[in-house]
C-alpha cells in the first residue's frame, strides 16, 4: 500500500521552506512582522483602518457629540464666568481674544483622553484581537487611530473659533498665524493621544482610563495660562505655570494670534510634543502586541 504524501500550500515551491506560524505566514505568537511590512504596505494598512474608523463615526454620529459640543459650551461657559472677574463686568468680549487660544490646547487634550477610553472598549470587545491576527504592522493601528482622533480635533477646533468669531474674536496677525496656531495645538495633541492609548492598554476599564486622565487633566489645565494671567496666582503655582506645557502651548497660540511677540513657547511647545512622542509611542506599540 502506497503512503498518501500532502501536497504542499500552493504558495511554497517545491525545495522551499514554508513559513514559521500560522495561515499567510503570520507569526504563530500573532505578531505580523512589522520588520518585514514595507512603507507602502504600512501606509495602505493605515489608509484602510482609517477609512473603517471613520465609517464606524459615520454610523454612530453620537461619538462627533463631545467634538462638537464641548468648544460652544466651554467658550460660552468660561468667557461669561471668568471673563467678568479678570477683564470686569461687561468686558468679557476684551477677554474672548485671551481664552481662546487658550481653549485650542484644552480642546487637545479632551479629544487625546477620548482615544484612550476608545481604544479600551475596542479590546474589551475583541476588535483589536482580530487586527491582532492579521499580517499588518502593529503600528498602523494604533496610527490610524490617531489620524481619525485629529481629524475629530481639527473639527472641534474650527467649531472653538467659530464660535470665538461670533463672541468677538479678533485675529490681530495674519491667516497663516492663526493656521500655525491651530496646527501646533493639533501636534501638540496628537503626541498627548500617545500617552492616552498607552494607559487605554494599561489599564483594566474605560472607566478606569478617564479616572486617572482627569487626575492628570484638571491640575494641568487649571494650574496654566489658558483661563487667567500667571501673573495673578500665589508664587508656587506661578511657578507651576511656567514649567506646565499646556501654558507654553496656550502662550504660543495667544501670540500668534494676538500679533504678540512669541519667544521661545512654539519652540518649547514642539519639544515637548516630539518628547512625548518618542518617549511614549513605541511603548504604547509595545504594551499592544504584548496585551491579552
Amino acid at each position: 500500500m502506497s503512503t498518501a504524501t500532502t501536497p504542499a500550500p500552493a504558495s511554497v515551491r517545491p525545495g522551499q521552506v514554508p513559513p514559521a506560524g500560522g495561515p499567510g505566514g503570520v507569526p504563530a505568537d500573532g505578531s505580523a512582522g512589522e520588520d518585514r511590512i514595507g512603507l507602502r504596505a504600512n501606509l495602505r494598512h493605515i489608509g484602510a483602518l482609517v477609512r473603517r474608523n471613520a465609517l464606524q463615526i459615520k454610523h454612530d454620529p453620537e461619538s462627533m457629540f463631545d467634538a462638537v459640543l464641548m468648544p460652544i459650551v466651554f467658550v460660552l461657559l468660561f468667557v461669561y464666568v471668568f471673563g467678568g472677574a479678570i477683564a470686569g463686568k461687561g468686558n468679557q468680549q476684551d477677554y474672548v481674544n485671551y481664552v481662546v487660544p487658550g481653549l485650542m490646547a484644552m480642546m487637545g487634550m479632551n479629544i487625546a483622553m477620548a482615544v484612550g477610553t476608545g481604544i479600551n472598549d475596542d479590546f474589551k470587545k475583541g476588535v483589536m484581537d482580530r487586527f491582532r491576527s492579521m499580517p499588518i504592522a502593529r503600528s498602523s493601528v494604533l496610527v490610524a487611530k490617531i489620524v481619525v482622533e485629529v481629524g475629530r480635533s481639527l473639527v472641534a477646533t474650527a467649531i472653538l473659533l467659530g464660535m470665538g468669531f461670533l463672541l468677538g474674536m479678533e485675529v490681530k496677525s495674519s491667516v497663516l498665524d492663526l493656521l500655525g496656531a491651530v496646527g501646533l495645538s493639533t501636534v501638540f495633541g496628537a503626541s498627548l493621544m500617545w500617552i492616552f492609548i498607552l494607559l487605554g492598554l494599561t489599564l483594566n476599564t474605560a472607566q478606569a482610563v478617564q479616572g486617572v486622565a482627569m487626575l492628570v487633566l484638571m491640575p494641568l489645565q487649571f494650574g496654566s495660562s489658558i483661563f487667567a494671567p500667571p501673573a495673578s496666582m500665589p508664587g508656587w503655582l506661578e511657578g507651576f505655570t511656567k514649567v506646565n506645557p499646556l501654558s507654553n502651548l496656550a502662550d504660543a497660540a495667544r501670540a500668534l494670534i494676538n500679533d504678540q511677540p512669541v519667544g521661545n513657547s512654539v519652540w518649547i511647545t514642539l519639544a515637548w510634543a516630539v518628547g512625548i512622542t518618542l518617549v511614549t509611542a513605541p511603548l504604547a506599540v509595545s504594551r499592544f502586541r504584548r496585551k491579552t
